[in-house]
């Protein structure tokens, strides 16, 4: 059976789908997925970005779908998209085509008290309490620690300042790293995500704000402190072996001293 799988979303979000599209991978799937989530599908017979499919032009309006778009979509024999759940003319566009077809909601309603990854399991059947997995290729151990001091929201960044303070605190090397729009002068950063995450494993610890890279570390399997102000950790606590989180109605209110104290526990764990 030949299926396709389309999931949208932030980095974060993605990776909390990984389970429930793992599950519904069979011998030739395919996925369209936001293109930097590209290099971490590794289930699936051929991936694409979503910006290269023309996916966004189904159901606009009174168009057809594209003949190219058409003929792609028709060569497969199941269809499962967290795309466009919310649109009923994408959901008939879809369901015009006489292919066997599922939707589903790409995010949690706010009223959802449960786990992100488990909310995406339960769509899809499949057991719950997994965490994502990520195929790696680990960087050479380094006696460090990662700070990622960004995420998709000004109102989830513990103060930059902090951060610093933090690192001047610590009796180990501390390493920065930082998306392309980001401004932190000795961050490292990376065009691939997989490559971040082999990078991000080889260190003892990673500290970060409730962000997609984040996320990243937890599925890694290094040991993650993550930092929550507005989001809820019961939702979204990035899933791993040995994640922390610390939350504070405000980010302002979270000391350095609080997150020192969590650190160093951590650094003296086994």
């Amino acid at each position: 059976m030949r299926r396709l799988l389309i999931r949208p979303g932030a980095i974060g979000d993605c990776i909390a789908a990984l389970p429930a599209m793992e599950h519904l991978a069979t011998d030739h799937t395919e996925a369209w997925v936001p293109s930097v989530v590209v290099p971490l599908i590794g289930f699936a017979e051929r991936v694409r970005g979503l910006a290269t499919t023309g996916i966004e032009l189904v159901g606009v309006g009174d168009l057809e779908i594209p003949a190219k778009v058409r003929a792609e979509l028709q060569g497969f024999d199941s269809i499962v998209s967290w795309y466009g759940a919310n649109r009923p003319e994408f959901r008939e566009a879809i369901a015009s085509l006489g292919i066997a077809c599922e939707f589903h909601q790409a995010l949690p309603g706010a009223d959802y008290r449960g786990h992100a990854v488990d909310f995406f399991a339960r769509q899809v059947g499949t057991a719950i309490g997994q965490q994502p997995r990520i195929a790696l290729e680990p960087w050479p151990a380094r006696d460090s620690v990662v700070m990622h001091p960004f995420s998709g929201s000004g109102k989830k960044n513990w103060p930059q300042a902090r951060y610093r303070e933090l690192a001047a605190r610590l009796d180990c090397a501390v390493e920065w790293t930082a998306g392309p729009e980001d401004e932190w002068p000795d961050a490292k950063r990376f065009d691939n995500l997989k490559e971040l995450a082999g990078w991000i494993a080889g260190a003892r610890l990673f500290i970060g704000n409730d962000s997609g890279i984040a996320h990243l570390a937890a599925a890694t399997g290094i040991p993650t402190l993550v930092l929550f102000g507005p989001s809820s950790p019961q939702v979204w606590r990035p899933q791993g072996r040995q994640v922390t989180t610390l939350a504070a109605s405000s980010l302002d209110q979270l000391s350095v001293d609080t997150v020192l104290a969590a650190v160093n526990r951590l650094l003296r764990s086994p």
